[in-house]
């Protein structure tokens, strides 16, 4: 049975004035028709109670155990967003959990109640809990204005009716408005008027008005509703009497209904209403008004011609009829009113909402048909064929909707579930509506497929071969076991043990154990292949499941021989407290058996392959020992001068690798008495310490040798890096070079015409080695300005000489060798330097050829050329004593050399001196005397370098 179709015949039957309230409790009982309502409680409370009152023990009314509730574990869902009761799962009762104020909540309806479903899990039952509200007095009536002005003319006659403010209370019953009071009633009274929903009240006029003797009254207007205690409003009335107006307005209708629809834009035009007024002039005049508070903020009335329009949005599911008191007023204060009854046609226009009422994000694998996955609630607010529902999913998956009641849908599976195959399933909710056009919403929500324990550990083989090398650490990993589980989570969580059994008496515990969270098999202890070449054990592999599976697995562990023991020399015994010897006469043959020696060695395979050398003997060429056998044999004819006392040390080594060996020392007397062996091996022990105390004397001397050795190469690699790392520093500082200049020294032979023998030493910087040293540049590109009043710095001086050098190169027929000097070579006192250019200005006076022009008649000899360096050099010694005090900053050169030395050409050991026969050719190749002025040139001491450069002039 449809529960709404018996709401909408209730509702019906209260329109046609049938008060059957008993047709609302019919339809409380046929909700225990629905399907999946397992039942449904009831419950009165009053409003305003405070928070955590007691509403009703629901476990109780429903018949359930508390702990019920807490294991399916209850909870309260509602339809809107507010919840006004809470659900104490402990105790099994319902408590208020905020304020509920019933005029808030329900408005003018009676009995007003809300419902809510209370949802418990595993299995899923549904109760519908139904809690109807009661009114309290807590609401006094209220009239909309304080205060009323009324205009009413004198010629009223006793009747007039005038209409007055309705009086509002919120509250129901007889806690609503009653009566009203009107004081003082000396001119008025009451006439209180009933509607079907509502009360409005008019004052009627008993005796006539005189403006004369009273032009204002002030009334008081009561309003008392019915509640204990009783409440009240007031209003006060003041009224203007007015001169004769006679005539009231009337209204065409005294009901005015009108349609809209929802929605409808702003200024719709819904009807007309219209008074006619019988008076003329101003008194004819009508304007019109609203009285109805909550209509006026969604319809608006022309003061002038009655037209009601829309003001704002109109909703359907809000309210969906109004009633509006329209006042019809002429400018006498005569009134009339009218109702007017607006009824809002409902549109599509909400689309349908999804709900989930109950929702499992998760479900087992193992889950029958028909499990409950989700309680879906869809519903739409619009009215009639707009507010049918339909509920779909998307197919292709195992799922499948049903409808439980009325709007209420359940998600069932729909198939067998596989989490392997699939683990997760999108369910996409679909619902739509009966409107035009049709409306419909949709939500997904995602369904996990839980995992059971349905799949045992897989191996990927019945027998696993292991090999482990014996003399093994204890804890070394031997093998790796893996094993497969097609579940996930805990149930594919695998865990390995170790099954009990026992192998030579020994539990196999004792011998190898597994991880149980990889599965490494590790070796307990050392194995010892001569013990135990072989066992096998069996290992389980079991899930984290409940009840968790398992799967066994037989592991074969092998275990491989080491050549780890030595050969064991069984014949001769070596003992310390007496010696044993082998004594072979004088007489044997080639080939004689002296002894034989027997070794075994307890490895196995290769590793036990012996085989024997003669380490060392006292007589190489008498014995020999078998290969493979051990046995000593002479190899000669035994002699009287062999001696009497032979010792062997015989090696017994095996076949592995590495190989092992056990050394055995053979004593033979080659003799044929025994007295003769006893006094001959007497001091065998003594000679044996002896041997033994300089093998360690030995090892000691070689270790300290190996140690001062190593000790004198870390000292000499450290002073070779010491050094180059200065060596490098010296050469990468930035420091200026300090030159050094040696003493000045006089030869007394010299015949030059210098007075003294002057020696010039180039300085250079660190890196000129790098550079070459030329001197066969012409003097006009290489000169070095010395004038103390230049201005010119030391990198511009440099560069000014580097570009002269660049264009002298760039020349096409500037040659690699120095071109002939000019012929004008002179001496100047003026501070005229040598050189072609003729630096000084030319004397006034002088005759001849100007200096620095025309050509050499024959190029200078070596001897012309060394003079001329030696005049300038003479100057700049004279000039030496008055630039020295004028040196300051600015000076190019950061050292004044003393240039008063001897001259020394780089890469040569002569030194240059002049004499007045190297000066004639050079007076000669000048002009006139009187041409250039005399140079004072003193005899310069010659050196024994000097005279060694003279003789091999000489001899050219």
């Amino acid at each position: 049975m449809d529960i709404w179709r018996l709401f909408d015949v209730s509702l019906s039957l209260r329109r046609k004035g049938f008060g059957y309230r008993w047709q609302v409790l019919c339809i409380v009982f046929c909700v225990n028709w629905v399907d999946n309502v397992t039942g449904q409680a009831r419950y009165s409370i009053l409003e305003e109670m405070a928070e955590g009152s007691f509403v009703g023990n629901i476990a109780k009314d429903l018949g359930l155990e508390v702990s019920r509730l807490v294991t399916g574990r209850a909870r309260i869902v509602t339809k809107g967003s507010r919840q006004y009761v809470d659900l104490n799962r402990d105790k099994g009762t319902l408590v208020v959990k905020e304020r509920i104020d019933r005029e808030e909540l329900c408005k003018q309806t009676t009995p007003c109640s809300f419902s809510f479903e209370v949802i418990i899990e595993n299995p899923i039952q549904l109760y519908r809990i139904i809690v109807e509200v009661r009114d309290i007095n807590d609401n006094a009536p209220s009239f909309p204005r304080d205060s009323v002005n009324l205009e009413i003319s004198e010629s009223a006659v006793s009747g007039a009716r005038f209409s007055l403010d309705n009086a509002m209370d919120s509250d129901v019953g007889m806690n609503s408005l009653q009566n009203y009071a009107l004081k003082p009633s000396d001119h008025f009274k009451l006439a209180v008027h009933r509607n079907s929903d509502s009360k409005y009240v008019e004052m009627i006029l008993q005796n006539p008005l005189d403006r004369e003797s009273q032009e204002d009254l002030t009334l008081l207007l009561i309003a008392t509703d019915g509640g204990d205690p009783q409440k009240s409003g007031t209003v006060r009335i003041h009224i203007t009497v007015l001169d004769a107006n006679d005539n009231a307005p009337v209204c065409s209708q005294s009901i005015y209904k009108a349609v809209v629809r929802e929605n409808s834009p702003k200024g719709t035009l819904i009807t007309t209403v219209n008074a006619a007024d019988a008076d003329n002039g101003s008194y004819g005049k009508v304007s019109y008004s609203m009285a109805s508070r909550d209509a006026k903020e969604l319809f608006q009335i022309n003061a002038e011609t009655g037209e009601i329009r829309v003001s704002d949005k109109l909703d359907y599911e809000e309210e969906n009829n109004y009633q509006l008191n329209v006042k019809a007023k002429d400018h006498g204060g005569l009134s009339d009113t009218c109702k007017v009854v607006i009824e809002i046609i409902d549109e599509n226009d909400n689309s349908p909402t999804i709900q989930l009422m109950s929702f499992s994000n998760t479900i087992a694998e193992n889950s029958p048909p028909g499990t409950t996955v989700a309680v879906i609630n869809a519903e739409d607010a619009d009215a009639g064929k707009n507010g049918v529902v339909h509920c779909s999913i998307n197919p292709d998956i195992p799922f499948k909707m049903e409808s439980s009641m009325t709007d209420y849908y359940s998600l069932v599976t729909d198939g067998i579930l596989d989490r392997e195959s699939i683990s997760e399933y999108n369910v996409t909710i679909n619902v739509s509506d009966d409107g035009t056009p049709i409306l419909f919403s949709n939500k997904t929500v995602t369904v996990k497929v839980t995992d059971v324990n349905d799949n045992p550990p897989a191996f990927d083989r019945c027998v696993y071969e292991a090999f482990l090398t014996e003399n093994n650490s204890p804890g070394v990993s031997i093998f790796t076991i893996r094993a497969s589980d097609a579940d996930s989570g805990q149930n594919a969580r695998l865990s390995y043990y170790l099954e009990n059994s026992e192998i030579n008496g020994a539990q196999v515990s004792s011998l190898v154990s597994v991880n149980s969270e990889n599965g490494i098999i590790h070796a307990v202890r050392s194995f010892d292949y001569e013990q135990l070449k072989e066992f096998h054990c069996n290992i389980t592999a079991r899930d984290g499941g409940s009840p968790p599976l398992s799967a066994t697995v037989t592991v074969h562990i092998s275990i491989q021989d080491q050549n780890d023991n030595a050969p064991q020399v069984l014949y001769p015994v070596q003992t310390s407290s007496s010696l044993v010897a082998e004594m072979v006469p004088r007489s044997a043959d080639v080939g004689y058996l002296v002894t034989k020696v027997v070794a075994v060695d307890v490895d196995s395979g290769q590793n036990a392959w012996l085989s024997y050398k003669l380490q060392k003997a006292t007589d190489r060429a008498l014995f020999e020992v078998g290969l493979q056998n051990g046995e000593i044999r002479t190899v000669r004819q035994v002699t009287d001068k062999d001696a009497v006392k032979q010792r062997l040390a015989v090696v017994v080594e095996d076949n592995g690798q590495p190989s092992r060996s056990a050394t055995v020392n053979v004593n033979v007397a080659v003799t044929d008495s025994f007295p003769e062996v006893l006094s001959e091996f007497s001091d065998f022990m003594h000679d044996k310490d002896y041997n033994d105390n300089l093998t360690f004397y030995l090892v000691l001397a070689l270790a300290v040798v190996t140690f001062l050795f190593i000790s004198c190469v870390m000292v000499i690699i450290s002073v070779k890096i010491y050094r180059w790392r200065q060596f490098r520093n010296f050469h990468h500082s930035n420091l200026p070079v300090i030159p050094y200049y040696p003493p000045r020294y006089a030869d007394a032979g010299g015949t030059g015409t210098l007075q003294h023998v002057y020696n010039y030493e180039v300085c250079m910087t660190t890196d000129s080695r790098k550079s070459d040293c030329k001197f066969g540049r012409p003097f006009s590109q290489n000169v070095l300005i010395m004038d103390p009043g230049s201005t010119m710095t030391r990198d511009q001086v440099t560069l000014h000489r580097s570009q002269n050098e660049k264009r002298f190169l760039d020349e096409p027929d500037s040659p690699e060798q120095q071109n002939p000097p000019n012929n004008d070579w002179r001496l100047n006192q003026q501070g005229q330097r040598p050189g072609p250019s003729g630096a000084g200005p030319h004397p006034e006076g002088a005759g001849g050829v100007v200096p620095g022009t025309g050509p050499w008649p024959n190029p200078p000899t070596e001897a012309e050329q060394i003079q001329a360096l030696m005049a300038a050099a003479n100057e700049v010694s004279e000039a030496t004593a008055t630039l020295g005090p004028r040196y300051n900053a600015q000076f190019p050169m950061q050292h004044v050399p003393d240039y008063r030395q001897n001259v020394y050409i780089p890469g040569s050991t002569a030194t240059l001196t002049a004499n007045p026969q190297q000066m004639m050719p050079q007076q000669a190749l000048q002009g006139p005397p009187q041409a250039m002025p005399q140079v004072d040139i003193h005899n310069a001491a010659q050196t024994p370098a000097s005279k060694k450069k003279s003789t091999k002039k000489d001899k050219k």
